[in-house]
Formats: C-alpha cells, structure tokens, sequence
C-alpha cells in the first residue's frame, strides 16, 4: 500500500514507518525536523520524509494516512486527510491491521523501564530462537534495528503465534482517539514495570492515570500473563484487582512488596565500570551468579522482568541465557556513554522524571563510586515542565556531586511551572554545588571549566537538548587539545 504517516520522526512513528516499509509498503512522511536519532535512520529505512506540514504531501493519494499522537486536530495534513475522505487511522489501528493478526503481543507497559526492558525482553527471546517481531519506540543497543515484522512462516521446531513486542506507551493515541496506545494493541502478555503519576497533560490526577493500566491489566485474556513488579504499590494493587490470568511477580532483594512474595528474585551483588552482578533466585531457588553490563538497581529489575517473560510466557530456560544476558545493553539514550574526552566520561540518558533521575544518578555512581558527578538536566516534558515535583526534584537531584539546570522547555503560567532556579537552591541546601544557566552555552562553559579527569557528567534529557551533547564534547576536546599545546 502506499501509506504516509503525518509526524513522522518521533521515537514512535518513526519506527512503524520503518516496520511497514520492511513489510513492503511505499512509506512517505512528513515532520518539522529530523532530528536524531529517528530522523537519519527514516532514510535508512527507505522512508520518503518531507519537512513541514502541508496538504501538498498528499497530493499523490495515500491509501492511508496514519497521524501520529503529537498531531493537533488543526494539523494541516491531518485536517485534509480527514476532510477531503482519506482512510485514516493512528498507530494502534495500523499495528491491528497490518502487524499484530497471528501473533502473540507483547506489551512492556509501565511509568519507568518501558523502552529498556522491551529491548531485553526482545533480545532474550531472540537469542531463545522464537524470531520475536517487535516494535520498540527508541534505538536498541544489540538488536539491528527498533523494529522487526514478525516471521511469514513458522518452523516445524516452533510451532504457534510468534511473540511480538511492543514498548507499551500510556500516552493517548490521537486527538481523535484519547484513550492509551496500550489499549489498542490486543496484549495477551504484559510487563507491568512501575505505576507513578505522569503526562499530568492529559491525566490531571492520579485516579486519572491509573485507569488505562487498570483497563490493560483487565482486558488480558484468562490464557494471558502478567509479570508485575511487586516492589510497586500500584502495580500491586490493580494487578490483584483486576488480573483474570496468570500473575508472576518480581522484585529486587530489599525491596518491600505489599504482601506479595515474588516468584523472581534479584539480589544485586557488586558493580564497578563493567557493569553489574547479581544473584538470581526463582521460586525461592537460587541459580546462580549472574552478570550484566546494565547499571543501576532499576535495569537489574528491568532485566528479571524480561527473564521472567521470556521464561514464563515462552516456556524459555533462563539459564541457557547467561551468554547473552552479559551481552545485552539496552537502549540508546539511556545511561549511553558519548565520549570521554579529556578523560571526562559524558554520559547521555532520557530520564526526566524525578524517580527515573535518581535511580539513574544512582546507577552512576554504583558504576563510577570514585568519581565526582555532574548531573545536567533540563525539564522537557509536560510532567517536567510543572510545578507537580517541585519538591522531589531536589533530592533526586542531589545524587550528584554538582547539578547545572537549564530552563525549562515549556512556557507556563507562573503558578503552574516549575520554579528551576529554586530547585537549584534547593539542591545546593542539600550542600551540592547547584547552578541554573539560561543557555547550553553557558552549561558548557561551566562544566568545560569546572570537570576535571577522571569526572563523570550525566545530561538528562527526553530532547535534543539545544545539541548540547556535541558541544560538551567538542568543548572537552578543545580543552585537551589546548593543554596539550601548553604542554608542547
């Protein structure tokens, strides 16, 4: 078919631009920029992409077009398609029709972890030999690409649906369609990996955001599965509510769990540079010393959940996964080492919510427990950008030894926003050193005058972050081409 999909280049539809183009479909589509890391890869893909947002795009006669969820109902491309009688559908409708029919979905669902564990989970029953399909809204670290069709024909020695995963995102399909992506995906496996209020955009409270899960969780067939983290009060209480189907429950040692003991077990043993190791017990049985080049307490949980899907959705023998458990690292943008110029590690990752800050400025330091750590964050989305964490962002923060803040993404009334400059000073109570600046340039200026060999720097981001990233290497880089003048 010939289908043109309006947004294009976000971490979602970028992708399922490129899983319908391997399916073998004539793929246009159009965007205000192609920045990466979706952008580039959508020619790669043989995606035919046009900048902006013009009626004129369709002017070939698509015999689809598929908004994206960033689409307002004014959207140029969109009103035409819907005006002038264009089939049209989101991505949950052009996953249900071309995608999902013979397979078994897989939906990796949850505030945090979402994008990491559906790489693992897809990476496990990869090495399993199942040939999962999937569709994961970020770049994998280990798998070719962030999609794959799931298999034509099956084999004599795996008989049955294929698995096919998909990152599970809560956020609503479209301004025609306000219900959760997630809703739309036919799951018959999930991972449940955290509940804690978010998108405050379009789920002003927390009843609000628990209802898509609570649906998700409801809708599961008898023959499905859920592996629920039972470290998460939420999680918990809906899954026990709701669930009609199988339950297996995981948690990290330590971890309180509401009264449920888990089935999957992780006791986090040592870290260092080289990642991390743990010991994994399943129904109260240990197998074993494991390791992973995974850091922080929050990806060993990712990782169990994944081995508890592949094991008891798949009938998979986790021990025969050792191997590639050492291997996997999960996805771009997430605790991703840039560069070390300068001996300076610069480290990139998406965390933007206040628990998924501190666990990864944790994860920082269990990897790098001699180094200072510098932690640069700019609030960028519409939970991020509001006054609702204002006092949580200190102490998630406050991991790092220094903390530069950038302005906030989003322009809001005064008694909505997040008031950065005094999470800055709130920080800097704490007795970190805590800086807000206007600008990148200025962050770069401060961290190229204050990081020394052997530092750590954290950006934290779900953008582009005004390309800071290349500018803080290339900064670095001068330094130390500088010096090495000097020394001549």
């Amino acid at each position: 078919m010939r289908i043109h999909i309006v947004a294009v280049s976000g971490t979602g539809m970028g992708p399922l631009a490129g899983l319908l183009r391997s399916m073998g479909h004539e793929v246009t589509g159009s965007d205000v920029a192609f920045d990466p890391p979706i952008g580039p890869r959508l020619l790669e893909w043989g995606v035919q992409c046009q900048k902006g947002f013009d009626p004129a795009h369709l002017a070939y006669g698509p015999e689809l077009v598929v908004i994206g969820n960033l689409c307002r109902a004014s959207n140029p491309e969109a009103r035409f398609a819907i005006d002038s009688g264009l089939p049209y559908t989101h991505i949950g409708g052009a996953l249900q029709r071309f995608v999902l029919p013979g397979t078994r979905p897989v939906i990796i669902a949850g505030t945090h972890g979402k994008t990491t564990t559906s790489v693992l989970t897809a990476g496990l029953l990869e090495a399993a030999g199942l040939k999962p399909g999937f569709l994961i809204g970020g770049v994998p670290q280990g798998l070719e690409r962030s999609f794959r069709a799931p298999p034509v024909e099956r084999s004599l020695l795996r008989p049955g649906r294929p698995p096919f995963v998909i990152e599970g995102d809560e956020y609503d399909t479209a301004f025609f369609e306000k219900t959760a992506k997630f809703l739309h995906y036919a799951a018959e496996l999930v991972v449940l990996t955290s509940i804690e209020h978010d998108h405050i955009d379009i789920y002003p409270s927390l009843a609000d955001y628990l209802v898509p899960f609570t649906r998700l969780v409801s809708e599961l067939p008898e023959s499905g599965l859920v592996v629920a983290n039972a470290a998460d009060e939420h999680v918990v209480r809906i899954v026990r509510e709701h669930a009609r189907c199988p339950v297996i429950w995981y948690a990290l040692e330590g971890q309180h769990t509401f009264g449920v003991p888990p089935h999957w077990l992780a006791a986090p043993s040592a870290a260092d540079a080289s990642g991390s190791s743990f010991d994994l017990f399943i129904g109260g049985v240990a197998v074993g010393r494991w390791v992973t080049p995974l850091m922080g307490r929050h990806n060993l949980a990712n990782l169990t959940a994944a081995l508890a899907l592949a094991s008891h959705g798949f009938g998979v023998d986790p021990t025969g996964l050792r191997t590639t458990v050492a291997e996997l690292r999960g996805a771009a943008r997430r605790q991703e080492l840039l560069g070390s110029p300068d001996g300076v590690a610069v480290y990139d990752d998406f965390a933007h919510h206040p628990t998924a800050v501190r666990e990864t400025l944790l994860g920082f330091r269990s990897r790098h427990p001699e180094a200072r750590l510098f932690a640069v964050f700019e609030p960028r989305s519409a939970t991020a950008c509001r006054s609702l964490h204002q006092e949580v962002y200190p102490d998630a923060l406050a991991v790092a030894d220094g903390v530069l803040l950038a302005p906030a993404a989003r322009e809001l009334p005064p008694d909505q926003a997040l008031d950065v400059p005094r999470v800055a000073r709130d920080v800097a109570e704490r007795g970190r050193w805590a800086g807000f600046f206007p600008t990148v340039d200025e962050i770069v200026r401060a961290l190229a005058e204050r990081a020394q060999p052997g530092d750590v720097i954290a950006v934290l981001s779900n953008g582009t972050f005004g390309g800071i990233h290349q500018k803080l290497l290339s900064a670095l880089e001068q330094r130390a081409l500088a010096r090495g003048s000097a020394g001549d």
